[in-house]
C-alpha cells in the first residue's frame, strides 16, 4: 500500500524567501496565489472605499489606520513564533487601531477591521478561509464585497469571539459599520463618483 505524501506546511519564513514574482497569501501553511490585477470595478472600490473610511477616521480623530493592498499581516498562533507562523494574508482593506500591531513588514496580529472584495478566481477564499480565520484570531468586524452579485456581507463578531449570522446589504443600500462608529456608506455612491 502507498502512503499518501505528507502536506509541506509551509511558514512566514519560506513566505519571505518565496522568490519568484507572484504575490501570495499564507493560509494553514498552505500558499496561495494572488489573482492578477484584480478588475476596474475591484480597484475602484478599494480605493474609494479605504479613502472614505480614512476620511471618516480623520473627521472623527479616532486613532486608526488605514492600509490597502499589498500589505502583510501576520496572524501568529499560539506557539508560534513570527518566523515559524502559518497565516499571512493580504486583505483587501486593513483597518488598525492597536498601533503597537504595526511594524515595517505590515501587521502583527489581527486588524480590527477588514474587508476583501471577492474576485471570481477567489470567492472560497474570502468566504471561506478567510472568514474560518478572521473569526479564529478574532477581526471584529470581517466585510465580503462581491461586485458581481453586488452584494456586501458584514460579519460582526459576537461576546463568545464568533461570527454572527451575517447582515446582507445590496450596493443600493446604507451599509453601517459596528466597529467603526458612525461610519455608514453605500458602494453605488462612491463607485459612481
Amino acid at each position: 500500500m502507498v502512503l499518501p505524501k505528507k502536506l509541506e506546511i509551509y511558514t512566514y519564513n519560506d513566505y519571505k524567501n518565496k522568490n519568484d514574482d507572484n504575490r501570495y497569501e499564507l493560509i494553514d501553511g498552505r500558499f496561495y496565489a494572488m489573482s492578477p490585477a484584480p478588475s476596474r470595478i475591484h480597484q475602484k472600490i478599494i480605493t474609494e472605499l479605504s479613502r472614505n473610511i480614512g476620511n471618516h477616521i480623520e473627521n472623527n480623530l479616532l486613532s486608526c489606520e488605514v492600509y490597502v493592498a499589498p500589505f502583510d499581516v501576520r496572524l501568529i498562533d499560539e506557539g508560534q513564533t513570527e518566523d515559524s507562523c502559518t497565516n499571512v494574508v493580504q486583505p483587501d482593506i486593513s483597518v488598525i487601531c492597536d498601533k503597537t500591531k504595526l511594524d515595517d513588514k505590515g501587521c502583527i496580529g489581527a486588524p480590527e477591521f477588514i474587508i476583501e472584495v471577492v474576485s471570481p478566481s477567489n470567492a472560497s477564499i474570502d468566504y471561506v478561509k478567510k472568514l474560518y480565520l478572521y473569526e479564529k484570531f478574532c477581526v471584529k468586524e470581517y466585510w465580503i464585497i462581491n461586485p458581481e452579485t453586488e452584494h456586501i456581507l458584514v460579519y460582526i463578531l459576537n461576546e463568545n469571539n464568533q461570527y454572527s449570522e451575517p447582515y446582507i446589504y445590496t450596493f443600493s443600500e446604507i451599509v453601517k459599520s459596528n466597529f467603526l462608529h458612525g461610519y455608514e456608506v453605500k458602494i453605488n455612491d462612491i463607485i459612481k463618483k
